[in-house]
């Protein structure tokens, strides 16, 4: 993976930001009972609870696509490595856990299959390049030791 498609080092935190913002607002309006499913009878895409829907899953991708696709501090081949693995990794294990979940999904479960769908290898990715990130990081503070 080439770094000149990589955003620039300070994009991490504005996802953070962006991620964390969408986080109490969304458990806010569940909390006060606010649906998130367009009502047929009120004009559609454009009634309020879906343009709150589509704001608030804009900011999470937002904030998850910066998170995921910003360049590190220091930016060198084992990490350039270690991100194509983690992505490769990624999509390999939200493949087997879409084919786990169609297989014993209902037909009324795809809206939810297609959600997982698009913030899952998202997540996925974050957390295995963070967690191979911290193995080699502790790695190569044992070898200096």
């Amino acid at each position: 993976m080439r770094s000149r498609f990589l955003f620039p080092y300070w994009c991490k935190f504005l996802g953070l930001g962006l991620f964390l913002v969408h986080v109490p607002i969304v458990l806010f309006a569940k909390q006060l009972g606010f649906d998130f499913a367009p009502h047929p009878d009120s004009g559609g895409i454009f009634n309020g609870h879906h343009l709150f829907f589509m704001l608030t899953t804009l900011l999470m991708l937002t904030g998850l696509v910066l998170i995921a696709f910003s360049k590190e501090k220091i930016e060198d081949e084992q990490i350039t490595q270690l991100r194509q693995d983690s992505l490769q990794w990624a999509i390999y294990i939200n493949y087997i856990e879409l084919i786990i979940i169609m297989i014993f999904a209902d037909k009324n479960d795809f809206k939810e299959i297609i959600h997982l769908n698009v913030w899952g290898p998202l997540v996925f990715f974050i957390i295995l390049f963070r967690w191979k990130m911290f193995r080699n990081s502790r790695y190569t503070k044992e070898d200096t030791i």
